[in-house]
């Protein structure tokens, strides 16, 4: 991968706000935003939070509550806050296991949870199917490629103490 830097980017541009971080937060709030609302309007059964969180279980199976806090980019009590939601809901399961030679609490998806993933997805395509085209399809593969390149070479840079 290309080594990105950070000095030239910034130098580039005479203010923050015009700089790449500034769009991509600014892009990002307004995703977040946009999919608050849509789960809203469609009235789905789960948040946006607890979806993408089913999401990453099933992705990552067998996850621990600290490692899952990581991959959703929360703190730890707000993780513990959507586990809870979603156990009580019937949607994950929480066991105990061994983890470097430590007990830890793991999650898994439940056959309900399964499911309800698998039909607020269907939901969430077929309501995008709908909306007008931004990007064309390979656009928009370029885009996720160029931004998850720029995701990792900052993650290298970023302390953070989930």
């Amino acid at each position: 991968m290309q080594q990105i830097n950070f000095v030239t980017i910034m130098k580039q541009e005479k203010h923050y706000i015009n700089s790449i971080y500034y769009q991509l937060e600014q892009t990002a709030k307004y995703c977040k935003h946009l999919g608050t609302q849509l789960f809203q309007k469609l009235d789905l059964p789960v948040s946006l939070d607890e979806f993408s969180t089913l999401d990453t279980i099933k992705i990552y199976g067998e996850v621990c509550q600290r490692d899952l806090a990581k991959l959703i980019l929360k703190d730890r009590p707000s993780t513990g806050r959507i586990l809870n939601s979603l156990e009580e809901k019937g949607l994950i399961k929480r066991f105990a296991d061994t983890k470097n030679n430590r007990l830890v609490r793991k999650t898994t998806l439940t056959i309900e949870g399964e499911k309800l993933l698998d039909e607020v997805t269907k939901i969430l395509k077929d309501y995008f199917i709908s909306m007008p085209e931004i990007l064309s399809g390979s656009k928009v593969e370029e885009l996720k490629l160029k931004i998850k390149e720029f995701k990792e070479a900052l993650k290298e840079q970023v302390e953070m103490n989930i």
